[in-house]
């Protein structure tokens, strides 16, 4: 990523004017934050590709407290430790009640009697976001923010998994990443259950089905939107047994939807999570029959070094993942990284991510910096943006250009940035073609209306 690396010649002035507000912002107080509350300052540029982000965690909780809560025959209840939980039925209440639940209540009936409706819905909503006036004291150490992230996606379950829901929380998830001028997603897609008042469940096959059809709705309706693919995730607290179970349906899906499923990766945190040496005979499946089953692996996600954490490196480059998730521990180990840039893996880079997880406080020290000036492969994306209060990619790209970047990135690395999200895609060879001709126009308009100015 190194300047003259491979990076196409932007006009000097637009570098120069580029330059100069990002001097500016970086003298502002508050930069570097350690929260991502503030909007980006500059102009929304084309950001390509977003290809490290979650299925529960795409759309804001705002447009879920006001939308999906306030839907007719939602239930809800707040467990002991007062997390609320969500379920739809009728006619009758919710089957089973959850042990931890004393009651399952209908949110309509229960707003009617509130005084201020307002302070319920924001209580709601700090159940959905790690948002707080001040997370270094609300959140001690890394095992503290990783309870309450996990949280998160207990609270979400019963209201995304609910089918209506599920299918407008992806296309409103869809239009948020639009209108931040990202045109293609790569989503980890757990294929959590989803079901109907009546306690239909439906199948994986039905959910992937599902995820085609709205993006392919979507796309009519939005004018140069790409697309979307899976990446089939499973959970890395699972025992062995259980992972072999989900590499068999990520092979079954991969034959039955060729053009949406790309791959599989392992999910949750690597530091209390099985590593993939401890996977090895499930992750070993596919080659053993003769299989083609990209990896994706999240690897490197830890602080540590020298544990068999952070080694999932070595296993995640020897099991030739087509990117790595994070990798923020690659520059720890050299042997490991130079042949990782060797088979040309990119990392799939997530700052905000990062810092609000405690791997990193300051941006400006995050070893993607040094991987970035040496020219090392790396994508940038957003991960979990509605748990950390952002939407779409620009967060994670201003992050980027400001810290990570140094003061030398300019419209360049924005601009190599942004191809490398495309280049290092799963579109066939065709697509990436045609998506790069649609970023290149959107990029030209971006660049012009930089050099008019404000108006």
């Amino acid at each position: 990523m190194e300047k003259g690396k491979g990076q196409d010649e932007e006009p000097e002035e637009n570098r120069e004017k580029a330059g100069k507000q990002k001097a500016a912002e970086g003298k502002g107080p508050g930069f570097p934050g350690t929260s991502p509350r503030r909007n980006p300052a500059h102009p929304l540029s084309p950001s390509g590709a977003a290809l490290h982000v979650h299925d529960f965690s795409i759309t804001s909780p705002d447009w879920l407290v006001k939308n999906a809560t306030y839907r007719p025959h939602c239930y809800f209840c707040f467990t002991r430790r007062g997390t609320p939980q969500f379920r739809f039925a009728h006619p009758t209440t919710p089957t089973p009640k959850p042990a931890e639940c004393p009651q399952w209540v209908l949110l309509e009936k229960f707003r009617k009697g509130l005084r201020n409706v307002s302070e319920f819905d924001n209580s709601l909503l700090r159940n959905l976001t790690l948002m707080t006036e001040n997370p270094h004291v609300t959140y001690a150490d890394q095992d503290a923010i990783w309870a309450k992230f996990e949280t998160i996606f207990f609270v979400l379950g019963g209201l995304v998994s609910y089918a209506p829901v599920f299918r407008d929380y992806l296309s409103q998830g869809l239009e948020e990443f639009y209108q931040d001028n990202v045109l293609y997603l790569e989503i980890r897609a757990s294929l959590h259950p989803v079901y109907e008042l009546d306690g239909t469940i439906y199948s994986q096959e039905w959910l992937v089905r599902t995820y085609e059809e709205v993006a392919h709705n979507f796309a009519k309706t939005h004018p140069g939107f790409i697309g979307i693919k899976l990446i089939f995730s499973d959970h890395r607290i699972k025992n062995e047994s259980l992972i072999k179970k989900s590499i068999q349906t990520a092979m079954d899906l991969r034959v039955k939807f060729p053009g949406i499923v790309a791959g599989f990766d392992l999910v949750g945190r690597e530091d209390t999570g099985y590593t993939l040496y401890d996977y090895r005979e499930a992750l070993m499946i596919p080659a053993s029959r003769g299989v083609h089953l990209p990896y994706f692996f999240h690897a490197g996600e830890t602080d540590w070094e020298g544990t068999s954490v952070d080694r999932n490196l070595l296993d995640a480059v020897i099991l030739n993942s087509t990117r790595i998730g994070h990798g923020f521990a690659l520059s720890k180990h050299p042997a490991v990284l130079a042949e990782a840039w060797k088979k040309d893996i990119p990392i799939e880079v997530c700052p905000i991510s990062n810092q609000v997880l405690k791997l990193v406080s300051d941006l400006r020290n995050h070893p993607a910096a040094v991987m970035m000036a040496a020219g090392y492969p790396m994508v940038i994306s957003s991960d979990d943006p509605a748990a950390f209060g952002a939407r779409g990619l620009s967060y994670d790209f201003y992050e980027a250009f400001m810290g990570i970047g140094g003061m030398s990135a300019d419209l360049r690395t924005l601009k190599q940035l942004a191809i490398n999200s495309i280049r290092y895609s799963t579109l066939s060879e065709t697509k990436k073609k045609s998506a790069m001709e649609t970023w290149e126009e959107r990029w030209q308009k971006f660049v012009a209306g930089l050099a008019r100015g404000p108006r």
